[in-house]
C-alpha cells in the first residue's frame, strides 16, 4: 500500500502498517522523502519514540492495492501529480466534500471510498517524526471501502453508509467550528461558554445539517451538538492553527464547501456564510 503525503495522519498509519508486516511505501516531496529513505519514520507515543523504514519515493510508479491520501486539501492537485500508477482502492481522509469528485476524476481507474477521522490527536514535530499522545485513532468510512486492509493498520475502522453519509457527518460540525475558532483563535470550550458564539455554533450547525439533508443525508442537528458539547475543553482546529501560522488552511475545503453546497442546493446559510467571509478576512491578515 502507499501513503501519499506522510505527514502526522499518515505517518500514524504508514509505522502501523509497517509493523503488522504490510509492504509500505511513502509518497512525498523530494526533501520528505529523501529524509524518510535515510532516516526512517519515528512514531513518538508518550515515553516511547518507534522508528520504521518504510520505502520512499517522490511519485506512485508501481501498482499498489491501497492509497491512502493525507495530504491537506490545498495541497491535493499538487500531489495527485506524484501518482502515476493505478491503486487499486484508494482513500482520502481530507476534510470537506468536494474532493471526492477531484479524486475520482484524476484517479478514474481505481475505486474511491469515502472515510474520515474521527479522532485522532497527532502532529508532525519535524518531517519524518510524529507526535501522537494518545494511541486511539478511529476511522468512519463507506460501506464499500476496503475495512480488512484498512484494518490492518491498527486503527478502529467503522464502516456504514455512503460516502456522502461519512463526509457531512463530520462536515456538519466542522465547518462551524473550523471558522469560529479561525476568527476568535480560541478554543472550543471558551466558544461553548460565550453566549453570542454558542448561539452561531449551533445555528452554523442546523444551516449545515439543512444544506446535508436537500444532498439526501439526513443528520440530527442535536446530535452534532452533543459531539460539541463533550469536546475537550482546549480543543482547537487545525484550521484555526494554519491561520494563526499564517500557512495555507483548509477553511475553503470545510466551511467553503459547505456554504457552496448550499448555493448548489439551493438553501439559505447566512450564519455559515457570514462566519466564512469573516474567517477568510482573518486569513489574509
Amino acid at each position: 500500500m502507499a501513503v501519499l503525503g506522510p505527514g502526522a495522519v499518515g505517518g500514524v498509519l504508514a509505522v502501523g502498517y509497517v509493523d503488522a508486516g504490510v509492504d509500505v511505501v511513502c509518497i512525498g516531496r523530494p526533501a520528505t522523502a529523501e529524509l524518510i529513505a535515510s532516516r526512517g519514520l519515528t512514531l513518538k507515543r508518550a515515553e516511547s519514540a518507534r522508528t520504521v523504514r518504510p520505502r520512499a519515493a517522490t511519485e506512485l510508479r508501481e501498482p499498489v492495492d491501497l492509497l491512502l491520501v493525507t495530504v491537506k486539501a490545498p495541497s491535493l492537485d499538487d500531489a495527485l501529480d506524484r501518482v502515476q500508477a493505478r491503486a487499486e482502492s484508494v482513500v482520502p481522509l481530507l476534510n470537506g466534500i468536494e474532493h471526492m469528485d477531484t479524486l475520482s476524476e484524476r484517479l478514474p481507474e481505481s475505486h474511491v471510498a469515502g472515510a474520515s477521522i474521527g479522532r485522532i490527536e497527532a502532529w508532525l514535530e519535524q518531517p519524518g517524526v510524529v507526535v501522537q499522545p494518545t494511541p486511539s485513532v478511529v476511522m468512519t468510512t463507506a460501506a464499500d471501502a476496503p475495512v480488512d486492509l484498512l484494518c490492518r493498520s491498527g486503527v478502529e475502522v467503522r464502516a456504514n453508509g455512503s460516502a456522502k453519509e461519512v463526509l457531512w457527518e463530520k462536515l456538519a460540525r466542522q465547518a462551524p467550528t473550523a471558522a469560529a475558532t479561525s476568527i476568535a483563535q480560541r478554543p472550543i470550550g471558551e466558544l461553548r461558554s460565550d453566549s453570542d458564539w454558542r448561539g452561531r455554533l449551533r445555528a452554523g450547525i442546523e444551516e449545515a445539517c439543512e444544506v446535508a439533508a436537500r444532498d439526501g443525508v439526513a443528520l440530527s442537528a442535536d446530535a452534532e451538538w452533543e459531539i460539541i458539547e463533550g469536546m475537550p475543553p482546549l480543543l482547537t482546529s487545525s484550521t484555526a492553527r494554519d491561520i494563526a501560522a499564517g500557512v495555507p488552511s483548509e477553511l475553503d475545503a470545510i466551511t467553503g464547501a459547505a456554504v457552496r453546497a448550499g448555493k448548489r442546493l439551493g438553501v439559505d446559510t447566512p450564519v455559515l456564510t457570514q462566519m466564512f467571509e469573516e474567517a477568510c478576512r482573518a486569513s489574509s491578515r
